[in-house]
């Protein structure tokens, strides 16, 4: 996707490569981030796990609300990207969360919980197998190309939804 061409030539400057000692303290200070975070959510998953008892809803949705918490700032800002008409930057934050999520936010939960001694099931049933595997073929179409369009768009919005209403109404 292209951004729109506003006449300002101030945004195609790149900026100058960070420093050793700015990339260590970028790294060091992610990973304290991300402990952070997922000291945070296991702090509220009992209030969580009580109210979704209280709901009478899954016991999956505690995750599929803290995974919401997580990527909300993210969210919020790619959505508010995507009103400006800034899509490739709307695209990119999305993405980019959710890469970030599965890709270091996994890892370090694991590390986390093994540290403290805490259980760790990442298990998923048939069913959501079955929707993450149509989910990486969609992506991988819509991806291959380079390009995209609102039919594939729906296609995932559609695939959302049958998830969470998969995970409510199991």
């Amino acid at each position: 996707f292209l951004p729109v061409d506003d006449g300002d030539d101030t945004t195609d400057e790149h900026v100058a490569p960070p420093t050793r000692r700015e990339t260590l303290a970028s790294v060091v200070l992610l990973l304290v981030a991300l402990v952070v975070v997922v000291l945070s959510a296991k702090l509220l998953a009992p209030a969580m796990e009580a109210a979704v008892d209280r709901a009478g809803a899954p016991r999956a949705v505690v995750g599929i609300l803290i995974a919401a918490l997580v990527l909300l700032p993210e969210g919020v800002a790619a959505i508010r990207a995507a009103i400006a008409n800034r899509l490739q930057t709307s695209l990119n934050l999305a993405m980019g969360s959710a890469i970030a999520s599965i890709g270091l936010t996994i890892p370090t939960v694991a590390v986390v919980a093994l540290a403290m001694g805490w259980p760790l099931a990442l298990g998923l049933d048939h069913k959501s197998t079955v929707l993450l595997a149509l989910t990486l073929f969609v992506a991988s179409i819509s991806l291959r190309t380079g390009r995209t369009n609102v039919q594939i768009g729906i296609v995932h919005v559609v695939l959302l939804g049958t998830y969470l209403f998969m995970s409510f109404i199991p």
